[in-house]
């Protein structure tokens, strides 16, 4: 499963259990609530085995559907009652071993009696109505407002499976599927295997597919709708694309299967083993949670970050194949080999994330991939690695309501930079044998951590232990620190220095990482010696480096092997400040902007010394990839001047030269779309004077657009920004482009337009909606409208309700699910970059104990972000 960035998730079900032996007593009876301890999920599965589903679905398109799972498993014992999971249904009948019995349903699991059972194999038949999902879970559907056509796809992960079936709800719990659905004529329906048969039926078709391979539940999958398909058989594998069909003229499918083609091929070959499901569909999905899902054969794919109504930009490109090859790294490893439990849910993001980087680097026109890991997923592991919140990769995972506490970019990035500088540390290829190794072995079981790091290990000759214990059971990022001294014009002795975070996250690591030395030659900075060293302890010296010239600069860790943060040495960080312009290699550079950043979120840098070397050196910028992350960090610094409350002299004047310097990128490339493009959505970020909101609305006229193409996207987001700032006629213009477009994405683009007006009225009405939990809006409504209720600038509204929203947050939490609090909790804690704001949150945690583990996190990351941004203001202020 991809993410994005804020790239999530929980919701489960399943069992409880005797333990197998003879005069035991019965174990406790599962506990009445909707979710899976990992205790009662070992139990069930160390009691059934060899599971074999027959699935039949009647589907109509109405609110409704009904399904009949047949069951069959082997059961060790009869010791004592068992359950099989199936949420929020209407049970029509259960029949245990051909008799029918009566039913035991709480709502979220059925109990099976001991006398009904066998040792042995047993049938279970459980027929069922049930609605359909509108949250993003089970078996989602969709009303298309543009047609009035129905959609609906399923999304099981981590435990959702039993929100569409009866089904053991857990992933050690591997099993095949015989599916069959009835369905209008219409109507595609797709899953893990081809149909082997479509045929009239009474209202439609009905179709039947042959039995998958053995598959967890939440690899499993189903997606039926009148949708508009393409198809490619120039590949290997034969390949098909879906998606709506109002929303047909926005699909590229030569780029998916291009880009598909080329990494089942690279994976083929990686992996030594071929693709297992003979089979790749890909479906672009409606109000879809997270970024995508990996499906075995039918992979599911947010429309939002792959649809676009203009011409994909070669940002957008690359991040579409990034996420087309983490998908597919995990019919390997997550699909074909799957972790026994949601523990083990890290290791599989994180190789898949490791491994779509890999594979768009090499297999893909996107040769800098590795550039574009270091600046977007590499900084948010080491930002999340800082948090107070901050975990081990691998955490224990007690309940299935927990199993997605803890996605984060710690499970997806900082665990792909263990896994990237592993690779380094034992070599690539040992590292491909190794994991080559696994798959053979474990290939359609279940495997833990110490299987793989065991394979890895064998591979390589060596104890992995302690590098296990160092990595992925302790928390926290270390930092290292050049430390050299210099005797007539040369290096006379050096060493890198490693630091513990703090004195609760003590552990010093070891890693393979690459000394960089560099001179000024003419303005220009150069690579004078280049040392590989694994270093370890708190200091390790570094021969190699002695002897050479003095340096101007130094990296300690040049071309980004390791997984540490850089501390730079005074006289390189001077270099860095003074001579950006004159680094050539673009990973050396976006590492120097990356130093000057850290040094501005660690109260170090004045954030207007900061945003002065941004104004001179990013109109300079020529690498597409770097610009994006310049102008992310210009942004940033945005951020922090309007969360600060700023209104002075300074603030205002910075602000404005922010907004000529953007609207300048935006006229400086005209006629190169991309890098124009780019500099428009700085533009848009910074613009809220005046005449910039003015010139904003202009171009809706196609006024001064200096050659920008202002399609549907980018009229939406001018606006979105005029309503924002309550520009004179936004309001009116709003409405004029709602009823132009009436897509889906239409509507959500108006809605947010409309949350965004710095209205009390509006916001106290939407807010009432979203805390609403019986709302009939689909949930990616409510989505929208809490992510647009109070942008940065809108400070002093907020305030007005903040002590109030803060107060709900245990109620809200304790009465919403786990998927609704993701949201809430990430969007609507309370913050204002004020000392009273901090003392409030603080207050907060002090107080509120009780809260869930998810939301619990969320306040304590808006507490320290807040004593963040009341720090940089402190130090700007004391320094300005």
């Amino acid at each position: 499963m991809k993410h994005f960035a804020p790239r999530v998730m929980a919701l489960a079900i399943a069992s409880a259990f005797a333990f197998n032996t003879a005069n035991a007593a019965p174990a406790p009876a599962r506990a009445e609530n909707a979710y899976l301890s990992e205790a009662d999920a070992m139990a069930r599965s160390a009691r059934v085995s060899n599971v074999d589903y027959v699935l039949d679905f009647t589907l109509t398109g109405k609110e409704s559907f009904a399904g009949t799972t047949t069951a069959s498993f082997d059961l060790k014992d009869t010791d004592s009652a068992l359950t099989i999971d199936l949420d929020k249904a209407t049970v029509k009948s259960v029949t245990v071993n051909g008799k029918q019995v009566a039913t035991r349903y709480n709502n979220w699991f059925i109990t099976l009696a001991p006398e009904d059972l066998v040792k042995g194999r047993n049938t279970v038949t459980i027929s069922y109505e049930r609605l359909h999902s509108t949250n993003g879970e089970g078996l989602h559907r969709m009303v298309d407002p543009v047609d009035n056509r129905v959609y609906t796809y399923s999304h099981f992960e981590p435990a959702a499976a039993h929100q569409m079936f009866a089904v053991f709800d857990q992933p050690d719990l591997r099993a095949t599927y015989t599916v069959t659905v009835n369905a209008p004529g219409d109507w595609h329906v797709i899953t893990a295997t081809r149909e082997s048969a479509v045929a009239d039926a009474a209202g439609g078709k009905r179709w039947t597919f042959p039995k998958t391979k053995s598959l967890s539940p939440y690899n499993f999958s189903l997606h039926a709708g009148p949708y508009q398909v393409w198809e490619d058989k120039s590949g290997k594998y034969p390949m098909r694309l879906f998606a709506r069909q109002s929303v047909a003229k926005q699909v590229t499918p030569n780029d998916w299967f291009r880009y598909t083609r080329s990494g089942l091929e690279f994976f083929d070959n990686y992996f030594g083993i071929p693709y297992q499901f003979e089979k790749y569909d890909q479906l672009l999905v409606p109000d879809f949670l997270y970024g995508a899902m990996e499906n075995a054969a039918a992979i599911t794919f947010a429309e939002g970050g792959f649809l676009y109504k203009s011409e994909m930009t070669p940002a957008q490109k690359a991040s579409l194949a990034e996420v087309i090859m983490h998908e597919m790294a995990h019919q390997w490893f997550g699909d074909l080999v799957t972790m026994k439990w949601w523990n083990g849910l890290w290791l599989n993001e994180s190789f898949a994330s490791f491994m779509a980087t890999l594979a768009t680097a090499e297999a893909t026109e996107f040769k800098d991939a590795w550039q574009s890991f270091y600046q977007q997923d590499k900084q948010g592991a080491y930002n999340q690695d800082q948090k107070v919140s901050t975990h081990p990769i691998e955490v224990p995972v007690p309940s299935s309501a927990n199993a997605f506490d803890n996605i984060d970019a710690i499970t997806y990035s900082k665990g792909a930079s263990t896994l990237k500088q592993l690779r380094h540390m034992l070599g690539e290829e040992v590292f491909r044998q190794g994991v080559h190794n696994y798959l053979v072995k474990y290939s359609w079981q279940n495997a833990k951590l110490e299987d793989f790091i065991g394979s890895l290990g064998e591979a390589a000759g060596r104890d992995l232990s302690k590098w296990t214990r160092d990595w992925l059971y302790q928390a926290g990022v270390n930092t290292i620190t050049a430390n050299y001294s210099c005797s007539n014009g040369k290096i006379k002795a050096f060493s890198l220095a490693q630091t513990a975070p703090s004195k609760t996250l003590p552990t010093l690591r070891e890693q393979r990482v690459q000394v960089g030395a560099f001179k000024l030659e003419n303005g220009k900075l150069v690579l004078a010696k280049n040392v590989p060293v694994t270093y370890k302890g708190a200091t390790t010296k570094v021969p190699g480096m002695v002897g050479t010239a003095c340096p101007d600069l130094v990296y300690p860790n040049y071309e980004d092997w390791g997984f540490v943060k850089v501390n730079l040495d005074k006289r390189s960080f001077e270099t860095a400040r003074t001579t950006l312009s004159g680094v050539e290699d673009p990973l050396l550079r976006a590492m120097l902007w990356q130093a000057l950043w850290d040094g501005v979120r660690d109260a170090k840098l004045p954030l207007n010394e900061f945003i002065d070397v941004a104004l001179a050196n990013a109109p300079q910028e020529k690498d597409y990839t770097l610009l994006g992350d310049v102008l992310g960090k210009v942004g940033s610094s945005k951020y922090y001047l309007d969360a600060m409350g700023l209104d002075n002299a300074y603030a205002n004047g910075t602000r404005k030269k922010l907004e000529e310097m953007a609207w300048n990128g935006v006229v400086a490339h005209k006629g190169n779309a991309n890098f124009q493009r780019r500099w428009f959505g700085t533009y848009m970020g910074m613009a809220n004077s005046p005449e910039a909101l003015a010139r904003l609305a202009g171009m809706l006229d196609g006024r001064g657009t200096e050659g920008l193409n202002i399609g549907q996207d980018q009229r939406w987001a001018i606006i979105n920004r005029l309503n924002r700032f309550n520009y004179p006629g936004a309001a009116a213009l709003l409405e004029a482009e709602q009823a132009r477009d009436k897509s889906d994405t239409g509507q959500g683009a108006a809605l947010a337009a409309t949350v965004v007006r710095p209205d009390p009225k509006v916001k106290a009405e939407w807010m009432s909606t979203v805390e609403d939990l019986k709302t009939k809006l689909p949930f990616s409504r409510i989505r929208t409208a809490m992510g647009s209720m109070y942008p940065v600038e809108q400070h002093k509204l907020a305030e007005q309700t903040a002590a109030e929203r803060l107060a709900k947050l245990p109620a809200i939490d304790k009465a919403a699910g786990p998927v609704f609090m993701r949201s809430y909790a990430g969007t609507m804690i309370p913050a204002s970059c004020t000392p009273s704001s901090v003392q409030r949150l603080q207050r907060a945690a002090d107080t509120m104990k009780e809260l869930s583990a998810g939301t619990r996190r969320s306040l304590l990351d808006t507490l320290q972000e807040d004593q963040r941004c009341v720090a940089i203001k402190k130090v700007m202020t004391a320094k300005s």
